[in-house]
């Protein structure tokens, strides 16, 4: 007789959505998204992190009032590395992501044609990228939920 006490695909995709945020070096937030095919096979993978051949022991990790002194002028999310180290073309996939993707990200998700978005938390739900990345999800006609398994922390 099978085992009985496997875990879902929703949970097996989060997982490793959540193992590869682990690869994040950012201090205050870390996330990993899993790109997926129709056929549930795993197409591409991220997390958040610098440009490769860019020094992130000279780069800032840290938030600044200017830009350019800020970690947000140098850092990738983890949905645009998972979309470029996607292996096959995206139509149709579905992003298992930690972090509800912002506006900037929707906008790769929308040209990469993706369908679904498959989110463990929302923490800036109500802000004007959450707001905006959610229209844009809705007119599109992408799916996104919350993923509701069991709690994967690794």
């Amino acid at each position: 007789m099978k085992r009985k006490d496997y875990i879902s695909w929703d949970q097996y995709f989060m997982g490793v959505a959540l193992l590869s945020a682990k690869r994040s070096k950012d201090p205050n937030t870390q996330v990993g998204a899993t790109l997926v095919n129709k056929e549930k096979r795993i197409v591409g993978i991220g997390y958040n992190g610098f440009p490769r051949h860019i020094d992130d022991d000279v780069f800032p990790w840290s938030e600044s009032d200017k830009l350019s002194t800020s970690k947000y002028a140098y850092v990738v999310h983890a949905e645009a590395n998972a979309i470029l180290n996607a292996t096959t073309p995206l139509k149709g996939a579905s992003l298992y992501v930690t972090l509800f993707p912002c506006h900037e990200c929707v906008k790769l998700l929308i040209q990469s044609g993706i369908t679904e978005v498959v989110y463990y938390d929302d923490k800036y739900n109500n802000t004007e990228s959450g707001i905006a990345a959610k229209k844009m999800l809705d007119a599109a006609k992408i799916s996104y939920r919350k993923f509701n398994g069991i709690d994967l922390k690794l």
